[in-house]
């Protein structure tokens, strides 16, 4: 049997199932990819928040990165949570080789959860900057994280290649500025590396249950960037799975349900 595309992901665990790691995993094999992971981080979290968070040592991440790229090998990576500056310095050292040799690498620039729980120190942004973005094939930061790394704030769509460009001066190639958090219209993202523009436009869904979103959309142009679609044709198609997954997101708990990672599973049924 033909082994699947293979796809790595460097994230912190979602006890809850809707995000990180658990997410990334769920959304590989759902685009027919082949999931492994790095684990950075352990979060005890559910639908209300997140309780408690405790990181990895290095060397535990870097054992893990390893063992998987020198036998199994990768065909794309993408990042997820990464706590503290010393994994992120950690993180970017190990994706320097596969970079190196043109393996994707999707940066997830992580920064605060679904509830508004920090998931990076601030002391650990500039490691973002300087070290792990220039590592990125694509950086897919939200407008808070935009907001976090770079001082830009967006408050309308025409705004956002300001803050493309201010992502993409740390050197990333392309940079997918997600517009989700916009409050009105369509659910517009632009992607960019600097002189193509391509918007991606979406209807928004109303639906509150949207946990693990940004996790997802990453880990699907990690995925489709696997299957060999350029960056373009893999953003596109990340989009477009991740706003079924939004339309199907679900009730979870008390607080905010997870996106449905296998809405298309359902709708074959």
């Amino acid at each position: 049997m033909q082994t699947p595309p293979r796809v790595l992901t460097v994230a912190g665990s979602d006890s809850g199932g809707g995000a990180g790691i658990q997410a990334d995993l769920k959304t590989m094999l759902a685009l027919g990819t082949h999931g492994m992971s790095v684990l950075t981080a352990v979060t005890a979290q559910n639908s209300l928040g997140v309780q408690g968070a405790w990181e990895l040592p290095a060397e535990a991440v870097r054992a893990q990165f390893r063992s998987v790229a020198d036998d199994i090998g990768v065909q794309a990576v993408k990042t997820g949570m990464l706590a503290s500056a010393e994994l992120v310095r950690t993180v970017a050292e190990l994706l320097a080789g596969p970079a190196a040799a043109g393996v994707p690498v999707v940066v997830d620039p992580v920064g605060v959860s679904k509830h508004g729980d920090t998931l990076l120190a601030a002391s650990a942004l500039d490691a973002v900057r300087t070290a792990l973005l220039p590592t990125a094939t694509v950086a897919t930061p939200n407008l808070d994280e935009v907001a976090q790394l770079t001082g830009v704030r967006v408050a309308a769509a025409e705004e956002m290649p300001k803050a493309a460009e201010a992502i993409l001066a740390f050197g990333p190639r392309w940079v997918l500025v997600k517009g989700g958090h916009l409050p009105a219209g369509d659910a517009v993202d632009l992607l960019t590396d600097g002189d193509a523009r391509h918007w991606l436009r979406a209807p928004r869904h109303d639906n509150r249950h949207t946990h693990g979103t940004g996790c997802t959309l990453a880990a699907a142009l990690a995925a489709r960037l696997a299957h060999g679609d350029t960056v373009p044709q893999a953003a596109a198609a990340a989009k477009e799975y991740v706003t079924g997954a939004i339309a199907a997101g679900f009730r979870l708990g008390a607080g905010i349900g997870p996106v449905d990672h296998g809405w298309r599973l359902r709708g074959a049924r």
